[in-house]
């Protein structure tokens, strides 16, 4: 069975760490390879942060416009493969072919937007701030920084943060999920076509040990984190307590209101793909629907009419709308916390617990789930289920529906469907949350945006993708000249 390698200083290393774990296809349980994993990968961070500081020297003195140059190239790379990659992320995370890709041209976007970057990262300049004095502000790189990403976007959540290191001038370490790691080994198969130094972006497999690794080195500036809200509190106060940046991107708990106004079959169908699109497990999945007023029994029925025809299966069946959870322990946690909403008070409309799905009898499979009237003292209403469960809960009116949606400790995503643009304005407005749709299901930033989330959803000041990303992989430095020819002089 192969063991996959590190990237490291431009070449393809074993790792110094003996003991490894299965990567497991969570559609069939076949066990794809082995990725390193435990206490000697630490040393494989090292070796990888060593090299990349070295590599940093020389790449941040080489101009942005040439910088962005090898960002076409890659963009280009992971066009000319975007089937090839689809498959291996279906194989290795679940996820339906079709969101596979979507995944990789969400990544290629945020690669468009970071060639941009002579334009983003460019200072500012005042003449004459007094009598022959000029102060301008330019932005320069930090040096090393680092990324640990999830599971359940093998590519996609790397190139929030990738391209705009590297063309900003940093040297980068990717730290992939144990789970998923073959994505990113394929997508750095194309790095390595890339003219870059050796050493610049640099792939290192392992769990706990390569993270806290990470988190302690002194020569990583910056640190990237995509998680659960308990991992991120983690990583930003151990990564912040170590003198680094970090911005740490947690889970969430993302409710959907639904006014009497709306248009209740496109709401419903769009509703229906935000809840049980990559079977639930991303940070922008609608878990809490609310229903608003009188109209509580015909969103119920659209609903449960559009969710029963879903279908489940593996994702490499185009005909699937959703595929497996990640591992027998995810979804054996989802059952759990759906039979924990039962003893809590909630009405089981449609159950998934038992899917079995001819072929794949081994599989990771839950099928769409609905509970009605989740209590709203109980811990159900609370948890981030990261599953394909909807909880569907019903106001009396749009004030208590905002008044429910700001109580709630994370913010992530709030979506609002309705007809009313003062209801709109208002809700976008005053709802807590750092992502908004309006008549919207997963209000997720295109790459010019920040991918912003507010409360125990994220942790630090600047967020990846666009802008944001540019200034967290920069700083700045204010310079103020005066030329001897020219003295300041009292008017």
């Amino acid at each position: 069975m192969e063991i996959l390698k590190n990237y490291i200083d431009g070449a393809w290393t074993p790792s110094t760490s003996k003991e490894t774990i299965d990567i497991v296809n969570p559609a069939t349980q076949e066990i794809l390879a082995k990725v390193p994993y435990g206490k000697g990968t630490q040393k494989d961070i090292d070796l990888a942060v060593a090299s990349a500081s070295k590599a940093y020297q020389e790449w941040s003195k080489v101009p942005v416009l040439k910088r962005v140059q090898v960002l076409y190239r890659l963009k280009s790379l992971m066009e000319e493969n975007t089937e090839v990659l689809a498959e291996i992320i279906t194989k290795e995370s679940g996820k339906t072919y079709g969101e596979s890709v979507g995944e990789i041209q969400r990544a290629i976007e945020n690669i468009e937007v970071a060639c941009g970057t002579p334009m983003l990262m460019a200072g500012d300049v005042i003449e004459d701030i007094a009598t022959g004095i000029d102060e301008m502000m330019i932005r320069q790189p930090i040096g090393v920084a680092a990324c640990i990403t999830p599971f359940n976007f093998p590519s996609m959540i790397v190139f929030w943060f990738l391209p705009y290191a590297i063309a900003t001038g940093n040297a980068f370490v990717v730290k992939p999920s144990e789970k998923v790691p073959m994505t990113m080994m394929k997508i750095f198969e194309f790095i390595d076509q890339l003219d870059i130094p050796k050493g610049l972006v640099s792939l290192v497999h392992g769990g706990k040990d390569s993270v806290d690794a990470i988190l302690e080195h002194p020569t990583i500036k910056a640190v990237s984190f995509v998680g659960s809200t308990p991992v991120a509190r983690y990583i930003y106060s151990k990564g912040t307590a170590n003198g680094k940046r970090v911005q740490a991107q947690g889970g969430a708990k993302n409710p959907v209101v639904i006014l009497p106004d709306a248009d209740i079959e496109m709401s419903t169908r769009i509703i229906a793909d935000s809840v049980y699109g990559c079977a639930g497990q991303r940070c922008l999945a609608a878990s809490t629907i609310i229903t608003v007023d009188d109209q509580k029994r015909q969103i119920k029925d659209a609903l449960y009419e559009t969710v029963k025809s879903r279908t489940t299966g593996y994702g490499l069946d185009r005909e699937v709308n959703m595929g497996p959870v990640i591992t027998p322990e995810s979804k054996a946690r989802i059952t759990g916390l759906i039979q924990k909403g039962i003893d809590e008070g909630a009405k089981i409309l449609l159950d998934g617990r038992n899917a079995s799905i001819a072929g794949y009898e081994k599989g990771n499979f839950l099928n769409p789930t609905i509970l009605e009237n989740v209590a709203l003292d109980k811990e159900l209403i609370r948890t981030e289920i990261f599953g394909p469960v909807m909880s569907l809960i019903s106001m009396k009116n749009i004030d208590d529906a905002l008044k429910f949606v700001n109580s709630g400790n994370y913010g992530n995503m709030a979506c609002l469907f309705t007809g009313s643009g003062a209801n709109a304005r208002r809700f976008r407005n005053e709802a807590d949350a750092g992502n908004i749709g309006i008549n919207i299901g997963v209000a997720a930033p295109m790459a010019q945006f920040p991918f912003s989330g507010w409360k125990d959803s994220f942790f630090g000041d600047l967020h990846g993708q666009g802008k944001h990303a540019i200034e967290f992989f920069t700083q700045t430095k204010v310079i103020i000249e005066r030329w001897p020819n020219i003295w300041s002089r009292k008017f």
